[in-house]
């Protein structure tokens, strides 16, 4: 890797260079998102898309919303994305949004381990430094948003800033389960920073996109690694050993410029130190926003989804009758019975089969499945090709809208609020299943609920 080289701001001569840059992890991040992982990692999966505006469909990766609103921005003309996926999860993505913005580059940049959402931006920041780009976004891809990209990028201009986060206001008791911003209400600066405090200091916290001024992050980040290296860290030994504990340097790889490689987090080691740079500011967005962080976060996830797509009219959803409680989306090739009750908030997938007087309510229902006649399916997500029997009943239990977890206490046990069933699961006829998260290729014959069926 070459020595760092930051552009100067305003030397690239006409128009700022914007570029962006789309994190998503690796597979050993997909075990909350099984069992629908099992068979495709979460950011390639299965949750329903929102191409632009104006269309949604259902099979779609998560992070073509990340794209839909990167395409927006006519600054921006390079994308990429980093994690440590095989290249071949993004191959037919890349391939796709080639073809639908050939204006645009989109390449996957491949981790060779986990090096944390700064550490991934600092391996591969003479790819992100080539052209001299002025600033450049990142985008985390498992948070469901409007992604208010253009917004961050007036106010970046506004205030001259070295960064711009995107914030949200949540519940008091929910802040500290997130990254929490103390930010001036008149000049939005960013005041003070702390990832997920022990104790109550804001609500406004941060929804993971971000606008960095290249000369600004990188040299952050660099600071960060060296403090890290710089810092000893205590050796223990086996046996009576044990009581003499020796400093010793870290022992870390070194890239090509003698550095260090390690897990460097834009989250615990950059963002408190871009507070005290009095350059950091905070778009606090009025709009939807959530994390999707487990398989059942994707019903709540694909609802935002839908209203957004219900109030821009879109007419790629279904039209509201007495059968259809809008929004309902229903790919073509979907056989829907038309005694069939559906919404608010389904997403029916392409080639699924849903049979006379069923009921299907804030649910997704994947590729090929079949719902029988006479069944009920409440806030659950029915896996690719699984069945369910007729006067079947599989529901999870509603939470309240702001709720920002999808798991829920009963009996005294933590389960799932949003019943799960992975591919190719049957359920009997005449079978209830509640709040349960079952594995691919389970066939339930009797009742049964708050499990995992294994």
């Amino acid at each position: 890797m070459a020595s760092l080289q930051v552009p100067m701001r305003g030397k690239s001569g006409g128009k700022p260079v914007t570029k962006a840059v789309i994190l998503v992890g690796g597979p050993s991040r997909g075990t909350r998102f099984r069992p629908l992982s099992l068979d495709l990692p979460k950011l390639a999966g299965f949750e329903p898309k929102l191409h632009s505006s104006r269309y949604i469909d259902v099979g779609h990766p998560i992070i073509s919303h990340c794209f839909a609103a990167i395409a927006k921005v006519p600054e921006i003309r390079e994308v990429f994305i980093v994690g440590y996926y095989d290249e071949s999860v993004f191959r037919d993505f890349i391939k796709d949004c080639g073809r639908s913005h050939p204006n645009i580059s989109i390449r996957y940049l491949r981790e060779y381990q986990s090096l944390g959402t700064a550490g991934g931006l600092y391996h591969f920041r003479d790819a992100i430094l080539k052209g001299r780009p002025d600033r450049f976004f990142v985008l985390n891809a498992d948070v469901c948003c409007s992604f208010p990209l253009e917004q961050m990028l007036r106010l970046f201009e506004e205030k001259d800033a070295e960064a711009v986060i995107l914030g949200t206001r949540v519940p008091n008791d929910a802040a500290t389960n997130f990254g929490c911003i103390v930010s001036d209400a008149h000049s939005k600066r960013v005041l003070h920073y702390v990832e997920k405090p022990e104790s109550h200091i804001s609500n406004l916290i941060n929804c993971g996109v971000y606008l960095f001024a290249t000369e600004a992050i990188f040299p952050s980040i660099k600071s960060a690694i060296k403090r890290r290296s710089d810092r000893p860290r205590i050796i223990s030994y086996p046996s009576t050993d044990a009581l003499d504990r020796q400093y010793v340097p870290q022992s870390v790889d070194d890239d090509e410029d003698g550095e260090k490689n390690e897990v460097i987090r834009l989250e615990q080691d950059i963002l408190s130190d871009l507070a005290d740079s009095r350059q950091f500011f905070v778009l606090e967005t009025k709009d939807f926003w959530r994390q999707i962080k487990t398989a059942g976060s994707a019903v709540p996830a694909n609802a935002l989804y839908l209203m957004k797509a219900f109030q821009q009219q879109s007419e790629e959803l279904a039209k509201p009758s007495a059968t259809i409680l809008p929004p309902v989306f229903i790919h073509p090739t979907a056989n829907v019975d038309p005694t069939a009750k559906l919404g608010p908030n389904v997403s029916i997938g392409p080639r699924v089969t849903v049979g006379a007087g069923v009921r299907i309510k804030e649910s997704i229902v994947l590729e090929d499945a079949e719902i029988r006649h006479d069944a009920c399916v409440l806030y659950s997500i029915i896996g690719w090709s699984s069945r369910v029997g007729a006067w079947a009943r599989v529901e999870g239990t509603p939470t309240p809208v702001r709720e920002h977890s999808t798991s829920i206490v009963k009996n005294g046990i933590k389960v799932q609020s949003i019943t799960i069933l992975g591919k190719e699961c049957a359920v009997g006829d005449e079978v209830r299943v509640q709040n349960c998260v079952c594995l691919p290729y389970k066939e339930l014959k009797r009742d049964v609920q708050n499990e995992v069926i294994m």
